[in-house]
């Protein structure tokens, strides 16, 4: 998901050439990086605003969105009901896709962070489970060395764990579907509400016609993704980033906002999720 704050630079001169800096932060994979391509190599550019970009781990970019530190950033749709107040949901931009499932709930579990929505996921399907927080590219070697009976895997992690030697309990994206009838909605995008409408839709159509580049000029983009694809070979970074990136990536559809708000509101039922969810839709 992405967040947006500004700060002014002031060139000096004529300030009717004033340019604004929006500074971006995403996730170090693939599918973050395919869909900002476009920005991060000057082929979409805005007049007057100039776009740096800063690469986190997810579950640190979701604490530092409740601090406002970035003025576009991923974030976790579990971490959103803590930043509303700052910030309004993009309505694009997102990911919105050896022992029994029922053993699981009883076991020891990695997960890669407690605003993440794999993690929210979880415990919607498996109630109070124990977990214990690891960083998302040491979970797999941690399974393996035994000091945790289960990892929850994000990331490229889906498509390698069983190279690794590890096999596959459950999948949380199809139980969700299958107990919704809708997508699983991971993170997206939000935009922060000081901005007003003039710099929220700029910023709307610069981080839109991004991903609609990459998906257009796809090959170049997966090209340069693949600086970020953690040793994955062309043809699974491409499998991966067409799970994540695609036609929904640009509008998340009714079902996929619909998605959105039910896993918010069934994350504060069920005590999850300390804040109800105001979900405002931008864009």
């Amino acid at each position: 998901m992405t967040v947006i704050s500004e700060q002014e630079v002031r060139p000096s001169g004529n300030t009717s050439q004033q340019v604004r800096e929006v500074s971006i932060a995403h996730s170090p994979d693939s599918d973050d990086a395919f869909m900002f391509y476009g920005l991060a190599t000057n082929k979409v550019r805005v007049p007057r605003l100039r776009f740096t970009h800063t690469l986190c781990d997810i579950e640190t970019l979701n604490q530092k969105a409740r601090e406002g530190v970035y003025d576009v950033t991923a974030i976790s749709f579990h971490a959103y009901p803590y930043i509303q107040d700052l910030y309004a949901l993009m309505s694009f931009g997102g990911s919105v896709g050896a022992f029994t499932e029922n053993e699981i709930k009883v076991k020891r579990i990695a997960v890669p962070g407690l605003l993440t929505t794999a993690y929210l996921a979880l415990q919607l399907f498996a109630p109070g489970v124990q977990t214990e927080v690891v960083p998302f590219d040491q979970i797999i070697p941690q399974v393996l060395e035994g000091k945790y009976e289960a990892g929850l895997i994000i990331h490229e992690g889906q498509l390698t764990y069983d190279k690794a030697g590890l096999h596959r309990v459950v999948d949380l994206g199809r139980w969700w579907q299958k107990m919704t009838g809708l997508p699983l909605p991971l993170g997206g995008n939000a935009i922060r509400r000081e901005l007003g409408p003039e710099l929220i839709s700029a910023v709307n159509d610069a981080l839109r016609n991004s991903i609609q580049y990459a998906l257009d000029h796809r090959e170049e983009a997966l090209s340069y993704a693949m600086q970020f694809a953690r040793d994955l070979d062309t043809q699974t970074a491409d499998r991966f980033v067409g799970m994540y990136v695609n036609e929904r990536t640009l509008d998340y559809g009714p079902d996929g906002r619909e998605a959105v708000v039910r896993m918010l509101d069934m994350g504060h039922k069920a005590g999850i999720i300390g804040p109800k969810a105001r979900v405002d839709w931008v864009g």
